[in-house]
């Protein structure tokens, strides 16, 4: 049975203009992969509500799941919930349930519930809160789709939260072999290994390192057999270069 599927969806104006690095969705890809899930797709969109809408109802259609970052905070322009809201046609308010944990978060450390705040606590019917164990501010999972913060501590404890309560699959597994030698001169044979062993993921990536042109050939698969049979047959075709 093939693995579950997924894609990322990124928000925010920060990532677009280049003032804020995405690691969140680097973080991801190797959880997923860890857990069997295989991830197809990763966008970028602003803080535009139907432009979230739109890469919301695609994604969610094309893949078992779609994890999301950024947009869920205080301020005017956090508009993700509102967006993952449209997009599945559900009303969305603030929420008894959120609304007590963040309670409990500001009365611990006398802090004041403001409007802003508390805009947090909006959740869309039907939700599954997802924890959050840094802030306290949830974030939730409508449908297929788990929508995180952006901070990359708190998206990071999110992602550990959805993963303990789904279904992955076969993980990937990796392994890389280093060619000391031009991309061009490897493209032939190494075409030929892939057409030999269809059901791995066989990739050439380039380097130039002290002025040597190389690539590292990197062997993906869920059969540990097989992965190992395409390094011994790369250790063949490149005897002089080394695992």
């Amino acid at each position: 049975m093939a693995n579950p599927t997924a894609a990322m969806l990124v928000i925010g104006d920060e990532i677009l203009s280049g003032r804020t690095h995405d690691s969140n969705t680097h973080h991801l890809a190797g959880l997923l992969t860890a857990h069997g899930f295989d991830l197809r797709e990763a966008r970028v969109v602003a803080d535009d509500k139907a432009a979230i809408i739109a890469a919301v109802q695609a994604l969610s259609a094309a893949y078992t799941h779609v994890f999301t970052s950024g947009g869920i905070g205080p301020t005017h322009d956090d508009i993700t919930a509102d967006a993952i809201a449209g997009a599945f046609g559900a009303r969305i308010d603030i929420r008894d349930d959120a609304r007590a944990i963040l309670m409990a978060y500001f009365e611990a450390r006398g802090t004041e519930p403001t409007p802003a705040r508390m805009r947090m606590a909006r959740i869309p019917d039907g939700a599954a809160l997802i924890d959050n164990p840094i802030s306290a501010a949830p974030g939730f999972s409508l449908g297929n789709v788990h929508v995180c913060a952006g901070i990359p501590k708190i998206f990071q404890a999110m992602v550990t939260s959805i993963l303990a309560r789904l279904d992955g699959g076969t993980p990937l597994l990796s392994q890389t072999f280093r060619v000391a030698k031009p991309e061009g001169d490897i493209a032939a044979p190494l075409g030929a290994l892939a057409d030999a062993f269809p059901e791995l993921s066989i990739g050439s990536y380039p380097f130039h390192q002290d002025g040597v042109f190389g690539a590292n050939i990197v062997v993906r698969g869920s059969d540990g057999a097989s992965v190992s049979a395409a390094m011994v047959e790369l250790g063949k075709l490149f005897p002089e270069s080394t695992a």
